[in-house]
């Protein structure tokens, strides 16, 4: 039977049919229908979903068309041109440098409780199964489950206004973001080094210390360098809920209804978080090349 005809009803071309001068085989593969059966359910599933989902939250799909020539007239008409004067002056710099040291600060306390809660909530590095790591599991969960715009809020009405509260929302995020990616890391390593290690009559700490840590070093380090230029990003705006930084001009600014000068601390955010994240690919290539 020809090659062709072979194809059409699913079957594998054995290794003796030949195929014609100056041509490539095709690799053929069987038909499996109930594998692909799941595939099209699963897909047809979701697409029903998503129309139930349109339907019963009422979406107006019929003014989505419209909408990006809508926004682009009112950007046009209320926050074009930005009024990049009232951003060029020392007490609007100044709170760039409290986002930044805000930042730096909640970055650096997030990450050194981060890690031994890492150490605790890994499954395969824990000192206890039993105790230790559920408990590290519910803190890290807790961190992350709470927006850092909620934490920011929820520590505002308990401490006032201030970088305090600011800063303290942002370890929460911190603690949450890069511990379950610090965690994540430790149960990824080989065991090798770590049997090897314990062999040898080390405990829990010395184990982790010269068996784990070199190998999660590079990882880790992306990982904290990653977290700050999240962490940035968040700062910028905790202070519109009154935790200090450029978010706190930028809420001063909306009250005022002051369109042009909120469209120029907005175009300013915008070009020191691409600072930010330029630097931070940076410094992760170059700690990577170190470290490697």
């Amino acid at each position: 039977m020809p090659a062709k005809q072979l194809s059409e009803v699913g079957i594998v071309p054995s290794a003796g049919v030949m195929p014609t001068p100056g041509s490539v085989p095709p690799t053929w593969s069987r038909f499996r229908y109930p594998q692909s059966l799941y595939k099209y359910g699963a897909l047809l599933g979701a697409f029903a979903f998503i129309a139930f989902a349109l339907d019963y939250l009422k979406i107006p799909m019929d003014r989505l068309p419209g909408m990006l020539g809508r926004m682009g007239e009112m950007l046009a008409r209320r926050y074009f041109p930005p009024n990049v004067d009232h951003i060029l002056n020392a007490e609007y710099w100044h709170t760039v440098v409290e986002t930044l040291q805000m930042s730096y600060l909640a970055t650096v306390l997030g990450i050194a409780i981060s890690i031994p809660l890492a150490w605790f909530a890994s499954f395969n590095m824990t000192p206890s199964r039993r105790y230790v790591y559920p408990i590290a599991r519910l803190i890290i969960m807790a961190c992350r489950s709470v927006h850092e715009m909620i934490w920011t809020i929820l520590l505002v009405a308990i401490l006032g206004f201030g970088m305090l509260p600011g800063a303290l929302a942002l370890t929460l995020f911190c603690i949450g973001f890069s511990g379950k990616l610090f965690s994540e890391a430790i149960e990824a390593i080989k065991p090798g080094q770590v049997e090897a290690i314990r062999a040898t009559g080390a405990n829990n700490l010395q184990a982790f210390i010269f068996a784990v840590l070199p190998q999660v070093r590079v990882a880790w380090a992306g990982i904290s360098i990653y977290t700050w230029d999240v962490v940035f990003r968040a700062a910028t705006v905790v202070g519109f809920f009154g935790a200090g930084g450029m978010g706190q001009y930028l809420r001063e600014s909306v009250q005022r209804v002051a369109s042009r000068d909120v469209a120029a601390i907005l175009l300013s955010i915008v070009v020191v978080v691409i600072i930010s994240e330029l630097m931070s690919a940076w410094l992760r290539t170059r700690v990577a090349k170190a470290i490697a």
